[in-house]
């Protein structure tokens, strides 16, 4: 049993202890991943090693949709024995200890540190550089600190979970989709109806873009990370260029601007009007038919604005775009020498 997709980085291969026990359809795994024994990847679970490395112990569990990620300059990832992550999830840039459960729709940020025999309750944010002890439950955003829980209570937990993850769907089947030539759409992404991608732009491993009713127009050189969800049921989605759509966000019939970056796990309600220039902290969530006003960084649920967007921002933030540009030409050469 092996992931539909593997893919080198920078040289680098993943490396598994054994065969994972199973590997979902649209599974992906890239870069210098070190996956330990009785590995089980769901439906589109995506592990990007694609700069700094991902170690993984044994028994790891990835539910349907979840990524695990790094963040380039700064951190790798590491997951200890017995990690079990739900549907929906993002473990990015951080540390998680042993014997830890990770409910759905779950978002753990770069430099975060989970203890030994943790469970993070469904819809939590664990905020950047955060400390979760060990022996506890936690929930909220940002996750807090609700009850003791021993590791019988975890195992219990991490049994539960995974049970209630069962099979997934069918996927819908992606349909044939002509783009220009510096355009990357990973092989395990669904697209299907009128999907306009401009030059530079990259959608990557397992995203869905279903243009059901209207259309779905993505700007020049803008980047949809893993595992986002973009559905249209009205008058469609249009975002600008130069824009950073992140890990497992979800996006409703709306408007996003140019030079924007949605953070982690965040979801766009339908008819959302997001002007040029603003920044969606990860985990937020705007209400339908809300305008995010430009130059600012918004969050929380609902979305309300956080602070000015500062000029070291808005240099992140073009880093970024930078830096998919370069990840989008390098996917698409290996992923067709991988064919």
């Amino acid at each position: 049993m092996s992931p539909d997709l593997i893919l080198p980085y920078a040289g680098a291969l993943p490396d598994f202890a054994s065969r994972p026990v199973w590997c979902g359809r649209g599974s992906t795994v890239i870069g210098a991943a070190t996956i330990g024994a009785q590995a089980w990847i769901g439906d589109d679970g995506v592990i990007r090693a694609d700069g700094q490395s991902v170690t993984l112990g044994e028994r790891f569990w990835l539910g349907p949709r979840s990524t695990v990620h790094i963040a380039t300059f700064t951190h790798g990832t590491v997951c200890g024995d017995r990690v079990t992550v739900g549907r929906n999830s993002v473990v990015h840039a951080c540390t998680v200890g042993s014997d830890v459960v990770v409910e759905d729709d779950v978002v753990i940020l770069d430099g975060a540190t989970v203890g030994d025999g943790v469970v993070i309750e469904a819809g939590a944010t664990v905020f950047p550089r955060a400390t979760l002890e060990s022996g506890f439950v936690y929930g909220g955003t940002p996750a807090k600190p609700r009850r003791p829980i021993d590791r019988a209570g975890v195992a219990e937990r991490a049994e539960r979970l995974r049970e209630a993850m069962g099979e997934s769907p069918a996927s819908p089947a992606p349909e044939p989709h002509e783009a220009d030539d510096t355009v990357f759409v990973a092989r395990t992404a669904r697209l299907r109806g009128r999907v306009g991608l401009g030059a530079g732009a990259s959608v990557l491993f397992s995203c869905a873009l279903d243009a059901e009713v209207g259309p779905i127009v993505v700007g020049a050189d803008t980047n949809i990370q893993d595992n986002t969800q973009i559905r249209t049921r009205g008058e469609g989605v249009v975002i600008g260029r130069d824009t950073t759509i992140g890990h497992n966000v979800r996006v409703s019939d709306s408007r996003i601007g140019a030079r924007c970056l949605i953070g982690i796990g965040a979801t766009v309600a339908p008819g959302t009007v997001i002007a040029d220039e603003v920044m969606l902290a990860a985990g937020a969530t705007t209400d339908p038919g809300q305008l995010l006003e430009g130059g600012h960084l918004w969050g929380g649920r609902p979305a309300r604005i956080l602070g000015p967007l500062d000029a070291e921002k808005r240099a992140m933030m073009a880093r970024i775009v930078e830096g998919y540009c370069r990840h989008g030409r390098e996917y698409r050469v290996a992923q067709m020498e991988a064919e």
